[in-house]
This record gives C-alpha cells, sequence and structure tokens, in this order.
C-alpha cells in the first residue's frame, strides 16, 4: 500500500516522539513492502517563531492532500502571552480538515497494571472507548470576549453535530460490548438537555445497544470508583478532553494514550493525548508509547491489521523486557524503547512475514 503521510513535529517533546513513529512506519514498510511517504511541516509554536501563525498555509495545504496526518504535540508557557496561542492552529486544523470524532482507547495492559494509581483489581481488565465530539462546543461557538473585568465564552451545539457523533458512539458500540454511556450536563445546561433528546431518539435504531446517561461529574467519579462499567462514552468537546485525561491515568501514565481523530470527507488525524511536556523536551526522555499507538490505530483505519498488531505486540514485549520510560517508574530512553520495538518487529521478519 502507498500512503502520504503528513507529519507535524509541533512543539516540545514533539520533535522526538514523530522521530520514532517515522522509524517505526519505515520499518514496518520495509518488512511488510508498503510505500510510505513523509513530509514534515511546521506547526504550533515552532510555526509561529518562523511564520508567525501557529498553521501556515502550506502545513494546511500539505494536511488537505495527505492521506493520513500525523501530530505529536502541541504548545507550551514560551507562547503562553503571545498574541496567537499554538493551540488555535489546532482548533483551525480539526475544523479544516472537519475531525468530527475523537477516539480515545483507554486500555490497561497487565503488565503495568502496578504503575496504576489505583488498586490493581479496580484496573484489571479495564477497557472503554472516550468519543469526543472535536468540532463544536465552548472551543467554537460565538460570541467570546475577555477585558479587564469580564469574559464570555458560548457553548452552542447543533442537531446534525449532535446526531453525527452521537451515530458514530453506537456504530462503535456494536462493534464493542454493546454499552454505550452518554455524559451530558442535562440538569444545568440547555445544550446538554438537547444532547440528551437526541441520544435517546437516535437509541430506538440500535436497540441491541444498552444505553445510559451520566452526568460529568458523576461520570468522573466513575471513571475512578468502577472503570469497568464502561464500554464507550460519548460526550461534547469539553468533558470528553477532560474526561479522557482523568482516564489516562488509570493506564499509569498520560504518555499511554493514543487517539485518532476522525474526518467526514477528509484525511484523519492520530495524535497522542499528551501535551509537549516542555520540561523534558530534548533530554531524550520522552515516552513514545502513545504516539506509536497512534500509528497503529492509523493502519488500521487502512484495513493494515497484521502490521498494526505487530506494533503492538512490539510494544508489549519491549516493556515485558523491562524496558520503561521515567513515567512509568523505568530509566529508558525515547530512543533506546524505540529501537528495543523496531528489533521486535525486525525479529518477525526472520520468521517469514517478509513477502
Amino acid at each position: 500500500m502507498k500512503l502520504n503521510i503528513a507529519c507535524l513535529e509541533g512543539d516540545g517533546i514533539g520533535p522526538e516522539i514523530m522521530k520514532s513513529a517515522v522509524q517505526v512506519l519505515r520499518t514496518v514498510a520495509d518488512i511488510y513492502q508498503h510505500e510510505f511517504n513523509f513530509t514534515t511541516n511546521l506547526f504550533g509554536g515552532h510555526a509561529i517563531d518562523v511564520t508567525g501563525t501557529s498553521l501556515p498555509n502550506e502545513t494546511l495545504k500539505n494536511c488537505l492532500s495527505s492521506d493520513a496526518v500525523l501530530l505529536a504535540a502541541v504548545g507550551g508557557p514560551k507562547w503562553d502571552h503571545g498574541t496567537e496561542r499554538p493551540e488555535k492552529g489546532l482548533l483551525k486544523l480539526r475544523k479544516e480538515l472537519n475531525l468530527f470524532a475523537n477516539i480515545r482507547p483507554v486500555d490497561v495492559y497487565d503488565e503495568l497494571i502496578n504503575h496504576s494509581p489505583l488498586k490493581p483489581d479496580r484496573v484489571k481488565d479495564v477497557s472503554f472507548v472516550v468519543v469526543r465530539e472535536l468540532t463544536g462546543g465552548i472551543y467554537f461557538s460565538e460570541p467570546r470576549f475577555h477585558d479587564e473585568n469580564n469574559a464570555t465564552d458560548t457553548l452552542s451545539y447543533s442537531r446534525e453535530e449532535i446526531e453525527r457523533i452521537v451515530t458514530y458512539a453506537f456504530v462503535l458500540a456494536q462493534t464493542r460490548k454493546g454499552k454505550l454511556t452518554s455524559v451530558d450536563k442535562a440538569n444545568v445546561l440547555e445544550s446538554s438537555k438537547l444532547w440528551r433528546k437526541i441520544v435517546n431518539e437516535i437509541s430506538v435504531n440500535y436497540p441491541e445497544v444498552e444505553v445510559e446517561h451520566l452526568l460529568v461529574d458523576a461520570a468522573a467519579m466513575e471513571i475512578i470508583r468502577n472503570p469497568k462499567r464502561f464500554d464507550v462514552i460519548v460526550t461534547e468537546n469539553l468533558f470528553g478532553d477532560i474526561l479522557s485525561d482523568e482516564a489516562s491515568m488509570i493506564t499509569g501514565s498520560l504518555g499511554m494514550l493514543p487517539s485518532a481523530s476522525r474526518s467526514g470527507n477528509g484525511p484523519s488525524l492520530y495524535e497522542p493525548i499528551h501535551g509537549s511536556a516542555p520540561d523534558i523536551a530534548g533530554l531524550n526522555k520522552a515516552n513514545p508509547i502513545a504516539m506509536l499507538k497512534s500509528v497503529s490505530m492509523m493502519l488500521r483505519d487502512f484495513k493494515l491489521t497484521e502490521e498494526a498488531n505487530t506494533i503492538e505486540n512490539a510494544i508489549v514485549n519491549t516493556f515485558n523486557n523491562g524496558y520503561l520510560t521515567g513515567d512509568l517508574g523505568g530509566d529508558s530512553s525515547t530512543t533506546e524503547f524505540t529501537s528495543k520495538v523496531i528489533d521486535h518487529i525486525q525479529s518477525i521478519a526472520v520468521g517469514g512475514v517478509n513477502r
């Protein structure tokens, strides 16, 4: 298969973990006889420094013409007080690519279960997915402003936006355990009242899927108290952002969770959910697992299931052999961990996979 992949290294640890992703993909392409072409473009704070804007036109144009987009990390305190923040480019990119569904799987590895801050019996066999609406809600709604004494943000959703993400979540639930938890704040927010109404309407078309509604504060509590109760969580933009970051800690580290942002009519985007970690940028300490698992999600979307399984098995093999980065209590560097993953992938070729 031939794929053109746009690589947005971004800021902080971004260049380091993107290097890991490209190295692993080149190895997979060699073994499985694919052609993966990579292009690198300025994005985020680095792009602001060079061009004055967080999403240069050249970057956007390349993303739109690619088969997939890999994003490593964006932002940092350096740009907190500038006229343009790096995150502005990310929001614009999501809009321009029509990335309406952000999929964030939360899976606890048995091998890392003791790294979770929760008790082992609480997190063993936990596996659920957060489906976050990505192009609407308070991040995009108008009006918005602030001055020295007042500030306003607006939260609005259209029926079309809610129907699209909720339908996606129902279809996903059909392929898993058949349970959908819709998270809202319908006791307070008008947008949530519409959200809950539409979920109930659409549920009629999916009678085999069990549906429950949870208020966002209750959902936050349940993710810690009883995470095994969840299968597919669907929620709006802000709630999804917060809850998925909370859920990531169940796995032992924010550096473990990948994501895929699916487009309605163009290339999808794949990125770890963690930030740019400027405190360890350039120190070769970043955990590349979330980035590599994002790569695996990309390959699955292109029906390259065996290749995706190979990467995921290589990751497990690596930490089973005692290679862990600092966030997981180990002392492996980014490059060492990546090298061990690649070694395992290459060992498969010896077994006759290369064809």
